[in-house]
């Protein structure tokens, strides 16, 4: 039998195996179905198989080898699956892996079925190239985009407040006798930098999770209750117009790290101020069994639901609006936070209910 026809007739176990495997790579935080993990595996294969049956001239078979080759049968899904990849949060790193697991499960396949048609397989490794080449391009292509934007924001978030910091230096440089004002400034100056200190924070938390670093934890026992008056308070003096409200429940203690779950739920908070429309602000915190639910409603315009799959990714909600007015790793930092738990978040919007955001978070 060829090569070609056994891929025909074995393509579901092939698939099946080839998403087991994928499972293992998804990302930390990421929710993937079945449906997804398969997501055009079947479409390269069944390319795989058209490229082989195609006939090659060895003048055709040098240049393809060579990445040269004018037929690019492989192009399309290769792109696809990158894409699909990319929207899930996968490294390139680990789109290599698939591509390495989907060859070596073929190979071993239809070599235990007794089968040998070298021309074949020959042709197989020529196609499974191609498509990683084109796949590796676009993630190439998907980085050089993210890193231009990413810095651009970076440069206007960080303008702001080292404007402020300017301004108010120059205008404590002033030898007047106003200690009042002179308090004022040096308030907005402390303010402005440690909104400086905070954004820095969040980008070496940004570079550790990209990295595979595991979040640094200091668990002790807390009260969830506790953090989240402290949160709003903090929310409420920043934006005294906006309406907190909040609801608590059962034994919300656990075993976490307080400063950490302090970030989620203000940035969770602040996510919600930021895009709520100025709707009021339900934070509820409640004790389910062995874990606590945390969850954050705002109303406002909903999350589109094609933004949904990555708006715990950085620049994602900005991306979404075609704004660039924020770096936007609030909600990626505190999926890294939750997951660094054991926990989960997740979100969902509609016209209807609203936006809300849903953490759970195991005591233990």
């Amino acid at each position: 039998m060829s090569l070609r026809a056994f891929i025909r007739d074995n393509h579901e176990k092939i698939i099946s195996e080839f998403a087991a495997f994928a499972r293992t790579l998804m990302p930390p935080g990421a929710d993937m179905t079945e449906a997804q993990l398969r997501d055009h595996a079947e479409q390269i294969l069944m390319a795989v198989v058209d490229d082989i049956s195609t006939p090659q001239t060895s003048e055709e078979q040098s240049l393809k080898s060579r990445g040269r080759g004018a037929a690019k049968s492989m192009e399309a899904s290769g792109r696809l699956h990158a894409d699909h990849r990319i929207h899930h949060g996968f490294t390139f790193r680990s789109v290599l892996a698939e591509f390495r697991a989907l060859r070596a499960t073929v190979l071993r396949l239809y070599e235990q079925s007794g089968q040998t048609d070298l021309a074949d397989v020959r042709r197989f490794n020529e196609a499974i190239d191609e498509a990683m080449t084109e796949s590796m391009d676009r993630f190439a292509g998907q980085t050089d985009r993210f890193r231009d934007q990413f810095i651009g924001v970076l440069g206007h978030d960080l303008r702001t407040p080292l404007s402020a910091v300017t301004a108010g230096a120059a205008l404590l440089a002033i030898p007047e006798d106003n200690p009042e004002r002179r308090l004022r400034v040096a308030s907005r100056i402390i303010n402005s930098a440690q909104r400086m200190e905070r954004l820095i924070a969040d980008l070496l938390d940004l570079a550790n999770a990209r990295l595979g670093g595991s979040l640094p934890l200091k668990r002790q026992l807390t009260n969830l209750q506790q953090v989240c008056e402290e949160a709003i308070v903090e929310i409420g003096a920043a934006h005294p117009d906006t309406t907190l409200r909040s609801q608590m429940s059962g034994d919300l203690r656990g075993h976490w790290d307080a400063d950490r779950l302090a970030q989620v739920v203000s940035n969770l908070l602040a996510n919600a101020v930021q895009h709520g429309g100025g709707t009021a602000i339900t934070l509820t915190a409640q004790e389910q069994g062995d874990a606590v639910m945390l969850a954050v409603q705002n109303g406002g315009p909903p999350i589109p639901q094609h933004a949904l799959p990555s708006i715990f990714e950085p620049l994602a909600r900005g991306a979404t609006e075609g704004t660039s007015h924020s770096i936007g790793l609030g909600l990626f930092i505190a999926r890294v936070i939750v997951t660094a738990h054991g926990g989960d978040i997740q979100v969902s919007s509609s016209t209807e209910t609203g936006t809300t955001f849903t953490v759970r978070l195991p005591k233990a």
